[in-house]
């Protein structure tokens, strides 16, 4: 049985079996490991989103960028908008479909300045066409927001183009925008979630981007039972092949009878007279 398992043919399959099943055992462990990123990701952002408000300047400082663990939490600050510097964020959803975020620092009350989207405002009659922005309320105001980290095409598959309109970008890239503003910027940006004064009218607020779990915990499962499934179609296979060869065995004849092959006859041809004895009655 042994020259039947390991005959070229099941030599090649043991082979493949021994690729595909380690491979299938690591691509599972690592929809695993997203899975888990994922759901720290999602605990975060609930724990963030549920925590108490602070002053924007604990979180964050000029020319440094916002802590991962400090992503979604809501900040607190007052100051100035400033108009004058303000610019829109291309490509981006609101509830009219595509159209622009509206971002305008806010000199705060300490120096620095926080980089602020007000919302969502909708484009004009092409992409190209500078949409209409409600004004920014004068004097002092307050605000609450949730920071978010600079975005780079890393973290958010965006880039920045040298050939669009003026006053408009792809996305908010802090370090860059700060080399143009005439005073220090803290790092990261805030998503508006409330001011007072109330403007009216005003941007739409940004929705919260709800993070969730994703699929990868059940394609995880799926590798494993591919896992199983190969492990099991190879037992089978041996164990059809072992069997058919028992029965081949089993089918074979067995020793064929012997026969004179020497040209002399047996012992009743012997004996059998021939034509020359016979005798003829008269």
């Amino acid at each position: 049985m042994l020259k039947v398992l390991f005959s070229r043919r099941m030599l090649a399959f043991h082979a493949l079996v021994l690729v595909i099943v380690p491979s299938f055992i690591w691509l599972g462990f690592w929809q695993l490991e997203r899975w888990e990123t994922r759901r720290d990701s999602v605990q975060l952002q609930q724990d963030n989103l549920a925590a108490d408000p602070v002053p924007v300047a604990e979180l964050t400082g000029v020319g440094q960028d916002v802590d991962p663990a400090d992503r979604w939490r809501t900040v607190e600050t007052a100051g100035t908008w400033d108009t004058e510097h303000e610019f829109v964020l291309r490509n981006r959803d609101g509830s009219g479909g595509v159209g622009f975020h509206v971002m305008t620092p806010l000199v705060t009350e300490e120096g620095p300045a926080i980089l602020v989207n007000r919302g969502w405002v909708p484009r004009g009659e092409t992409a190209l066409d500078p949409p209409e922005v409600p004004p920014a309320p004068e004097g002092t105001v307050e605000i609450a927001g949730r920071l978010q980290h600079s975005e780079t095409e890393a973290n958010s598959g965006l880039r920045n183009r040298d050939d669009l309109p003026e006053g408009q970008l792809m996305m908010v890239d802090v370090p860059m925008i700060a080399e143009d503003l005439p005073y220090p910027v803290y790092g990261g940006y805030v998503e508006l979630t409330s001011q007072d004064p109330v403007p009216d009218p005003a941007p739409e607020r940004i929705a919260v981007h709800e993070l969730d779990l994703g699929m990868s915990l059940s394609y995880a499962v799926q590798w494993w039972v591919f896992t199983l499934v190969a492990i099991g179609g190879w037992i089978f296979l041996m164990r059809r092949e072992v069997e058919d060869a028992r029965k081949a065995q089993a089918k074979e004849p067995g020793e064929p009878a012997r026969t004179s092959t020497d040209g002399e006859g047996t012992d009743a041809e012997a004996q059998r007279p021939t034509d020359a004895g016979k005798t003829v009655s008269s």
